[in-house]
């Protein structure tokens, strides 16, 4: 009997908004919900997560999150828009600021693969009601190939499930291929809100399953250095 395909894995591109409080910030909201997403969605994107970061010391700071099933659609999306007149009219505010008055301090963008096992990025069940969500980005950064490779192997062999069981709203995994502190890996998890994100974790933590698998030689070797953002 002839297995199942496997599914096409998405590619991310994440994108880091730098601002400063106050008419940036305003600018940049304006031209991503205006302009930026709409033109990408017409190009086929979607759907697109923007997410402004409101806990810790590097706020405020925009994300936006782009998926597609192409490489060649993310690297050449910048020019494509330059050709869409909708896009450069209601994103002008924004591309055409006054260099004594930026729209950003600076963008970052790093470039992901999805991982086998979690092919395509996942809508938190509320969003379609609109309900309220908080999203967890997480990164482990490895000293290592080995020691990265072994840990994108431990969510497939057991991590995704113990996620699931916890009740976690699960978004996207990737494995970053270009941008900073390679190699790394990158996840979004989402919840209702700041209390189930605590509950939740605590339901993860006393998995018997993550204490077996956490303990386990293979994974427990070394220690692996890991930055969350809410």
């Amino acid at each position: 009997m002839l297995s199942a395909e496997p599914a096409q894995r998405e590619y991310y591109e994440l994108r880091r908004y730098k601002l400063r409080s106050g008419l940036q910030q305003k600018l940049t909201d304006r031209y991503l919900g205006d302009a930026l997403i709409p033109a990408l969605n017409r190009l086929g994107m979607n759907p697109i997560g923007a997410f402004s970061l409101y806990l810790g010391p590097e706020t405020p700071t925009m994300y936006l999150l782009i998926p597609s099933t192409s490489v060649e659609t993310l690297v050449s999306a910048e020019l494509r828009l330059m050709h869409d007149d909708e896009y450069r009219k209601a994103g002008e505010p924004f591309l055409t600021a006054a260099a004594k008055e930026p729209p950003f301090e600076r963008i970052e963008s790093s470039l992901m693969v999805a991982f086998e096992g979690w092919p395509k990025l996942v809508v938190p069940p509320v969003t379609g009601q609109k309900g309220a969500r908080v999203f967890q980005l997480r990164t482990y950064e490895s000293p290592s190939i080995r020691d990265h490779q072994i840990k994108v192997d431990m969510f497939h062999n057991g991590e995704f499930e113990v996620f699931r069981k916890a009740g976690f709203w699960q978004v996207f995994y990737g494995d970053k291929l270009v941008g900073e502190r390679l190699p790394n890996l990158t996840y979004m998890l989402s919840f209702p809100d700041i209390g189930e994100m605590t509950a939740k974790w605590n339901a993860f933590s006393s998995d018997p399953d993550w204490k077996k698998l956490s303990a386990s030689p293979k994974y427990s070797f070394e220690s692996i250095d890991r930055k969350s953002v809410v």
